[in-house]
Formats: C-alpha cells, structure tokens, sequence
C-alpha cells in the first residue's frame, strides 16, 4: 500500500483531510496528474488551483513572495488563509493561464507533515465536482463522484470533519491585500494585519 507522498509521486490523486473540509491532491508540479483531477471535478480550464506546502520557505522557490505576503503568513499561518502570489517555476495547467498561484499552509498535522515528507507542493482543492457542495465526511464525498471516484488513487479518512467556512483567499501581490474571498479569516483581520 502507498503512502500518501508515494501516491503523489506515482501521479495518482490523494483524497485528505484539512483544516477547513477535505481536499483532493495531486503532485502540483505533474501537469498530467492536474489533468486527472480537473477531469474528476469537472473544473473549467481557466481556473487556477491551490497548493500546499511545507513552509514560506519553499513557497519563494514557486511564487514571488512580497513583504505583505510574508506579513499575512507571520500572523495567520499555518492557518485557514489563502494567500495569492505571481507564480514561478509552475505550468499553466496549475495557475490555468493566470500567472497566479494561491498558497495555503493549513493547520492540520496530517498536511503538514505530508508537505514536508513530500518536499515540493501538491494542490489543496475542495473535494467536490465542481459547483456542487463540499461535503464534510469520505461516504458523502465518495457518493457525489459517483463512477468518477475510482480516480482517486487513496483516501485518508479522517472521519465527518467539523463545520468549518472555507479558507480565506487573499491577493497579495501588492501593497495592500485584496480579499477574494471572505471565508474562515474575517475580511477586518486580513486588513488589518
């Protein structure tokens, strides 16, 4: 049996646990494996797709880290925040043409540790078909995929996750930051940071 980093690094899909609801991965740097799972949401080609990793550290090696960035990071990660960079070093099937890549480094052992043990991002989208609701434990979610379920390559079962609003999704690219989207950070706290 593979190991969640084994199962990224034979480019199959990882279904795990977050901070926030459960999330599908893959191998962000294995355009053909972001294929997979784009076809396991049905997502549009034109969005780009969250990763993880380990430490601020390894995200200067795949996004431009601003002096905000690093200022949104001391304060709230690892934590339920999102955090958009100019992407580098990445293809345009992870940031879906945009240049942009959204980071998350959440507070939750398991990716943590697999961010870690993994050594370079994997992606931290909801698992759900796209447009449809994120479901809080892996029956509901198996259900919703259906047939299309067998793609996931493993499941790690952490059991019905709490109620929890999504992660918080900030541009920092700039000076000041944006939010995108309002989620489990209040919008008040990202501005004031």
């Amino acid at each position: 049996m593979s190991s969640p980093a084994e199962t990224l690094l034979e480019g199959d899909i990882l279904l795990y646990p977050t901070d926030t609801l459960y999330g599908l991965g893959v191998d962000a740097l294995n355009s053909e494996a972001i294929k997979r799972l784009k076809e396991l949401k049905g997502r549009d080609e034109g969005k780009p797709i969250s990763v993880i990793i380990s430490d601020m550290e390894m995200a200067e090696t795949y996004a431009e880290v601003t002096p905000l960035a690093k200022r949104l990071a001391e304060r709230f990660l690892p934590g339920k925040l999102t955090i958009i960079l100019n992407a580098k070093n990445l293809h345009d099937e992870l940031t879906g043409g945009t240049g942009t890549i959204g980071i998350r480094i959440p507070n939750h052992v398991f990716c943590l540790a697999l961010a870690k043990e993994f050594g370079r991002p994997y992606t931290a989208t909801s698992a759900n078909i796209a447009g449809e609701e994120s479901k809080r434990s892996v029956p509901e979610i198996l259900a919703q995929f259906g047939e299309k379920a067998s793609m996931i390559g493993k499941v790690i079962d952490a059991g019905e996750l709490m109620e929890s609003l999504p992660s918080t999704v900030v541009d920092a690219r700039g000076n000041r930051p944006t939010v995108v989207r309002e989620g489990a950070v209040p919008k008040d706290k990202i501005l004031n940071a």
